[in-house]
């Protein structure tokens, strides 16, 4: 079988590499939808494992194995956007709705990654308000 492109963002990829509650949603999906992603994506999912850790919801040996993971996930992903296309189009976004600055950047290269034509192209998150940010845009969303 082969595997559609999704745009994942890094709420979506943290529970594919370490324990949470959607980690097996994740996984699911995950075995049907390639990653396309920002080029910051690695740091957003260290930061969330070893936050994670920090909050002692994970152990040190997860939080390892995880960020072994993270790395096999970006070793394999698809990048998508131009750093100056991005940067002025989630500006606009910003404009538009009530999301963080890395959620905007995120978004906007959701936009680029499937060249301004959302429709059927799905977007993975497990955060509410860019959930509803990427679907008002036009993306399928599957939220975890």
């Amino acid at each position: 079988m082969s595997q559609t492109l999704a745009y994942w963002d890094s709420s979506a990829l943290v529970p594919l590499c370490a324990p949470q509650p959607q980690s097996a949603h994740a996984a699911a999906i995950y075995k049907n939808h390639q990653v396309v992603a920002w080029w910051a994506i690695e740091v957003e999912i260290i930061s969330g494992l070893t936050r994670l850790e920090r909050m002692k919801q994970i152990s040190h040996a997860q939080s390892v194995h995880g960020k072994r993971l993270a790395r096999e996930i970006v070793q394999a992903w698809f990048s998508a956007g131009s750093p100056a296309s991005v940067a002025a189009q989630a500006c606009s976004l910003l404009e538009k709705y009530p999301l963080r600055a890395a959620d905007a950047l995120q978004l906007s290269v959701a936009l680029e990654a499937c060249g301004h034509q959302p429709q059927g192209f799905l977007f993975v998150t497990a955060d509410l308000r860019l959930a509803d940010a990427a679907r008002s845009s036009g993306f399928a969303v599957q939220f975890l």
